[in-house]
C-alpha cells in the first residue's frame, strides 16, 4: 500500500533522489535559473523553498540545517548573503516555474525554474516581446514619412498662392 506517500519519487532511489535534489538546489542558488523537466522542478520547489525561508535568519543552527541538505559551502554563503537579502521582505513563493515546451528526444515537458527576485533580464525581454513588429514599423517610419510630405505641400501652396492672387487680380 502507498498510503501517505504523496511526494514524487521521480523513479529514483531515496539516496539518488536526495543527491539529485541537492545538486539541483545548489545550481539554482548559484545560477538563479536552471532548465529541467517539469516533475523535477516541482520537486525542487518543495525542496528549496523551506531552505530559503530558513536562510532569512542567519544563525549557526540555520546554516547547519541547510548545509546538511546542500553540502556546498559556496552555495550556503550565496544563499545566506545575497539570496536572503533579496527575499527578506517576501513571505513565500521564492521560485517561479515557467514551462518552455517539450524535449525533442522523449517529449518530456520542459521548464525553467528561477528565483523570483533575480529576473531583471527576463523582465527586459518580456517588455520587448510585447511589441509587435508591425506596430514597431509604423511608429518608426511614420514620423520620417510625414515630415517630407508635410513640407512639400506647404512649399507648393506657398508658390501657388502668389500665382493664384495674380490670376485673381488679372481676372478683375
Amino acid at each position: 500500500m502507498r498510503h501517505n506517500k504523496k511526494f514524487n519519487h521521480l523513479s529514483r532511489t531515496a539516496s539518488h533522489r536526495a543527491a539529485m535534489l541537492s545538486n539541483m538546489a545548489v545550481s539554482l542558488i548559484m545560477h538563479k535559473r536552471i532548465t529541467t523537466t517539469l516533475a523535477k522542478a516541482k520537486a525542487l520547489k518543495k525542496y528549496v523553498e523551506p531552505m530559503i525561508t530558513r536562510s532569512k535568519e542567519d544563525t549557526t543552527n540555520a546554516r547547519r540545517v541547510v548545509f546538511s541538505k546542500l553540502q556546498d559551502k559556496a552555495a550556503i554563503t550565496e544563499l545566506f548573503s545575497t539570496v536572503s537579502a533579496k527575499v527578506g521582505d517576501r513571505q513565500g513563493g521564492y521560485t517561479r516555474i515557467i514551462k518552455t515546451g517539450f524535449r525533442a528526444s522523449d517529449n518530456a515537458p520542459m521548464c525553467f525554474i528561477e528565483l523570483v527576485d533575480f529576473d531583471e533580464n527576463m523582465a527586459k525581454v518580456a517588455k520587448k516581446a510585447k511589441r509587435t513588429r508591425r506596430s514597431g514599423k509604423k511608429s518608426a517610419e511614420a514620423p520620417a514619412a510625414e515630415t517630407p510630405v508635410a513640407e512639400a505641400p506647404v512649399a507648393e501652396q506657398a508658390e501657388e498662392a502668389p500665382a493664384a492672387e495674380a490670376t485673381e487680380k488679372a481676372a478683375e
